[in-house]
């Protein structure tokens, strides 16, 4: 099976996804790693650098705006610092909307945050003809807040302790 010519590029200005994975407009692009590995690093370098490049065909059409929706998800105060000042120094905050949820907030707004996030992004995307990225960072969080909270409600444990 071949993948369709990707026809509205976003650039993330990582060549590994640029050249191997071209990411285009409504695509999803998960990124794993595992413990220790620098995924925060990646996350903030993709926020920083995306872009949508300019159509060639030369148009006096105006070009739609490109705004990245980025949502962290139970992240330390260090790692929200840190993301807020790289946003800042490189003048990524400006076309950014970020959405915290830090580590000692309730579990209940860390299930939210991804609604949050995507409602937002649906908005400009719809109704603001946006070029949207949206970053959600750390989905391991998440998860465990899904699992936090059916512990707490007494449901009976899916796979290795999620809810179903």
């Amino acid at each position: 099976y071949s993948r369709e010519y990707p026809e509205e590029f976003i650039e993330t200005g990582v060549s590994a996804i640029d050249g191997m994975n071209t990411l285009v407009r409504g695509q999803k692009l998960p990124i794993f790693s595992s413990s220790g590995q620098p995924h925060s690093e990646l996350a903030m370098q993709i926020a920083r650098q995306a872009s949508v490049p300019e159509e060639e065909e030369g148009d006096d059409e105006e070009s739609s705006e490109f705004a990245v929706i980025f949502g962290a998800m139970g992240i330390t105060q260090e790692e929200a610092n840190e993301f807020m000042q790289d946003f800042e120094r490189t003048g990524a905050l400006e076309r950014s909307v970020v959405f915290m949820n830090l580590a000692d907030d309730p579990a209940v707004e860390r299930t939210v945050t991804p609604r949050m996030v995507l409602t937002t992004a649906e908005y400009l995307a719809f109704e603001k003809d946006y070029h949207v990225l949206v970053i959600l960072t750390d989905m391991t969080n998440y998860c465990e807040a899904l699992r936090e909270i059916g512990a707490a409600r007494e449901e009976v444990p899916g796979r290795r302790g999620y809810p179903g």
